[in-house]
């Protein structure tokens, strides 16, 4: 399928769904979002088992593009709404998602590898939570996802301090099944999807089901929308604007 921002292929019974702008260290603007969106749609319509879910380049994503802060698509949506309809549409596509990560996983990064079933990195990836320092909250169901796999804790620890994370702290905390060698991480990733391809699919997307109703259990997403509401007064904040214009600053002065 042909999309603006990714690659969403197939190849022997495998979806790839691969953001694409690695000049840009691939950013999830508005247009992005949607892409991930209808991409999830046209998967979900064929005969396939997993998903790799993967960035191109130097990174898997350096998060939300805040050169669009404010901005919203053809229909009125922000990055906000977007934001948790695509994580919403990734958790609950019908093959098992599996994020591939290298580089960095910034902000959005993490809620999007988040909404995967499973996680596999690259030794050389870096995580973060910059939210906070931007003056905006953690949306797009970050929260309740992060919540259920790394605990209550450790969540508000990593998105109040905004620190930066590496792939073994991000597995000692239960957020990564695995961490391979940089040079490994394409055969791995694929040797995880092929051991789920061969399974009987029916008791797969059984298990799947089973594990996604017993996380809604712990910590729903169903009152996302609060988020949203939470992003629209922050961009009204003037502390927050000019927070993430300092942000901005510092990135493009690296």
């Amino acid at each position: 399928m042909a999309y603006e921002t990714i690659t969403a292929t197939i190849e022997h019974g495998i979806g790839r769904l691969t953001l694409n702008q690695p000049d840009k260290l691939n950013p999830l603007g508005t247009n992005t979002l949607q892409d991930i969106i209808d991409a999830t749609t046209w998967f979900n319509k064929e005969n396939i088992s997993v998903v790799i879910v993967s960035g191109n380049g130097r990174a898997f994503t350096a998060g939300f593009d805040l050169r669009e802060f404010t901005n919203t698509d053809s229909t009125g949506k922000d990055g906000a709404v977007l934001g948790r309809e695509m994580a919403e549409a990734v958790d609950r596509m019908k093959p098992i998602t599996i994020a591939s990560l290298h580089g960095y996983c910034i902000g959005g990064g993490v809620v999007l590898a988040s909404a995967c079933d499973l996680r596999i990195a690259s030794e050389n990836t870096t995580f973060s939570i910059p939210e906070v320092d931007l003056g905006i909250p953690l949306a797009w169901g970050g929260i309740p996802r992060l919540v259920r796999e790394i605990g209550p804790a450790m969540t508000k620890e990593l998105v109040m301090t905004c620190r930066p994370f590496d792939a073994e702290e991000a597995k000692s905390l239960g957020f990564i099944n695995r961490v391979v060698k940089d040079a490994d991480l394409e055969s791995q990733t694929m040797n995880m999807a092929e051991a789920i391809r061969k399974r009987p699919q029916s008791v797969i997307e059984t298990t799947k089901n089973q594990v996604r109703a017993a996380t809604d259990d712990l910590a729903s997403t169903k009152n996302e929308w609060v988020g949203e509401m939470l992003i629209g007064a922050a961009n009204k904040d003037s502390v927050a604007r000019s927070a993430a214009q300092n942000y901005l600053n510092d990135k493009s002065g690296r």
